[in-house]
Parts: C-alpha cells; structure tokens; sequence
C-alpha cells in the first residue's frame, strides 16, 4: 500500500474496517514488526489518535487482524474416522494459513489467538480421543501437528528463490560436494534442492498421525 499524501484542512473520517484493511495490506508487505500505530497513521493519512479512537492498542489491531484472517478459514467436511478427520482438519489449517504466511509469525507467539479458529484445535483434539487417546494424548496430538504445520509454512516462507532467477547459496553448496565426505548427498548433487522444494507437507501429516495413534 502506497503512502497517502499529505493533507490540508479536516483529517478523513477513519473506520475500524479501513484501519484493519490498511494494517494486513501493511503487514502483507512489510512484516508484522512494521506494524505500528504510527506508520500505519501515515499510510492512512491520519493522526495516530485518529487511529486509537478505534482500535485501543497494538495488541488489540493484531487480534483484529487474526479474527479477519479467520472469518475467511477454510472448515471441510470431515470424514468419519478420527485419523482421516485429523489429516484433513490439519490440511485446511494450513491451507488457510499458507494465503497468509505473515500470520504464522504471530500465531507463534502463544499469545494471540482467534476464537473461531479454534475449531481447528476442537475437532483435531476431539479426533484424538476418539482414536483412544487420554486429554493429554490428544492436546499433544495437536500441538505436534500445529509445530509441524507452522514450521513447515515458515521455512517455505523463507526460501523463495530470488525473484531475478539467481542461482541460491544452497544450490551452490550442493553443486558442489565432496563425494567422498557426503555420498549421498554429492550423489543427489544439483537435484536435492528441487527435491526439498516438493510439497509433502500432507505425506510427513499422515506419517504423523499414524506415529500418534497407530492402528492396531
């Protein structure tokens, strides 16, 4: 989002819609530490106690921005056994957040949560005891899958190829291995970083769950 111009005469009149809109546009390009009520006061052309007459602090525009994300969170239907209705559960958590990747970063935290996104952690947990799982079975369930999911939608934010086609420092390190040192690695060679790049964050899911709650 651009900056808006300077200007004269009566301040525009603000809504909490558009100072949430403004704020993920923000977010979106700059990162979640960019978030601050001042620079987002002067991106919308206002004063920063334009801004506080509808959103009481920081912390607060966050859990705004969590509740937006969240209102647009993608609920399958789920199937009927329990290790089924993990896996696609968990799938569309991180589909949700994968069109948003700047919320993996607060999410983290522990300290900022939505309500209704929580029925993504309701229906894992509650698909956990019905594999036979105890409360703490099924809360840990949950939260392996959650530490999986966000830190595989993490690295894969991170290592986006240079937009102008450059070969990356991990391409070159592995062009060129000592065989000798690392065979399998030298024999994979050129090749691992394309076979690192695969989606399978939905295979590693399944060889989670089937670790938690084998199948007798």
């Amino acid at each position: 989002m651009g900056r808006v111009s300077t200007r004269t005469g009566r301040p525009p009149r603000l809504s909490r819609d558009q100072i949430v809109a403004a704020a993920r546009e923000l977010v979106a390009a700059h990162g979640v530490e960019a978030l601050t009520m001042r620079r987002l006061a002067t991106e919308l052309g206002a004063t920063p106690m334009a801004l506080y007459r509808h959103v009481r602090d920081r912390e607060e525009l966050l859990l705004l921005l969590l509740d937006d994300v969240a209102a647009t969170m993608l609920r399958p239907d789920l199937p009927d056994d329990p290790r089924e209705r993990m896996v696609v559960t968990a799938v569309a958590m991180h589909d949700t957040l994968a069109r948003v990747p700047w919320i993996v970063e607060v999410l983290t935290g522990d300290e900022f949560l939505a309500r209704s996104a929580l029925w993504y952690a309701e229906t894992i947990v509650d698909a956990a005891m019905a594999c036979g799982g105890t409360e703490a079975d099924a809360v840990y369930a949950y939260r392996s899958i959650w530490y999986y999911t966000a830190g595989e939608l993490i690295i894969r934010a991170t290592a986006r190829r240079p937009a102008d086609g450059r070969t990356t420092f991990r391409e070159k390190v592995f062009a060129d291995l000592d065989a000798e040192e690392l065979p399998r690695l030298a024999a994979l060679g050129e090749r691992y970083p394309g076979l690192a790049a695969l989606d399978t964050y939905e295979c590693g899911l399944r060889a989670l769950v089937a670790g938690l709650f084998p199948t007798s």
